[in-house]
């Protein structure tokens, strides 16, 4: 017999509350009891009304968020939650079909695991996530170009004066852009500068670039600050976007 759900007990440490979301039990066990020992505070939901109302008692620092799920399936519960407020998802998926991930990462996933996963790759996830999430501790000098500003330690990005809706990677992508002006740059090199992975789908890349520039370029059908370089990555050139 399922045991009846207990709320986490807050720590004292204050310790990031992570949100378990997955209709399997015994993954959910397995993913909290790695997620707790590595010393966070995990909240658990087994549907999507339910996770909702988790959040809204106790906003999660991250969402580990199963893509299939009874009533509400995960897309609609991360559109959600990020309709409340920015919040890191990390999306979990039983299908190894690319539709999947990249529905995921289209409804703005930071990152995605296939099951059947490690539980100890799912932390390490879990703690490059939030990594990213945290201000800068040194390089927090405001950035700007072609009408964008951006402020690290805030993690408030402006476009011409108005507030930009960005996930956690567009705005690190974005931040990255703004840094290295005029340099192409490979699908595997932004995974490794922006995500910090050595390895990963490169449709994620492809993904958020495609995400970003709909939110930056005045024409996202005809991109002129972010451009696609053929045969080698993409480029942000900001004098384009100026002229």
């Amino acid at each position: 017999m399922q045991q009846p759900y207990e709320p986490p007990e807050p720590r004292a440490d204050d310790s990031p509350r992570i949100l378990v979301v997955d209709d399997d039990p015994t993954v959910a066990e397995v993913v909290a009891g790695y997620l707790d020992r590595a010393g966070y505070v995990v909240d658990r939901a087994d549907d999507g009304p339910t996770a909702l109302t988790r959040a809204g008692a106790h906003w999660p620092d991250l969402v580990v968020l199963d893509l299939m799920l009874p009533g509400m399936d995960g897309l609609e519960v991360c559109r959600r939650m990020r309709g409340q407020g920015p919040v890191p998802v990390i999306m979990l998926t039983a299908r190894g079909d690319e539709d999947d991930r990249i529905l995921g990462l289209e409804v703005g996933a930071d990152d995605y695991v296939t099951k059947p996963f490690s539980p100890r790759e799912l932390v390490l996830r879990v703690e490059s996530v939030l990594r990213r999430s945290r201000p800068p501790a040194a390089d927090g000098l405001r950035l700007g170009a072609a009408g964008l500003a951006l402020d690290p330690a805030a993690r408030r990005a402006t476009k011409n004066g108005s507030e930009l809706a960005l996930t956690l990677r567009e705005f690190d992508l974005l931040a990255f852009f703004l840094r290295h002006p005029g340099r192409a740059y490979a699908r595997e090199d932004l995974m490794r500068e922006v995500w910090g992975w050595d390895f990963g789908d490169l449709s994620t890349v492809t993904v958020h670039v495609r995400r970003l520039r709909g939110k930056v370029e005045d024409d996202p059908a005809r991109p002129r600050l972010i451009q696609t370089v053929w045969g080698v990555g993409y480029r942000f050139d900001p004098g384009a976007g100026e002229a």
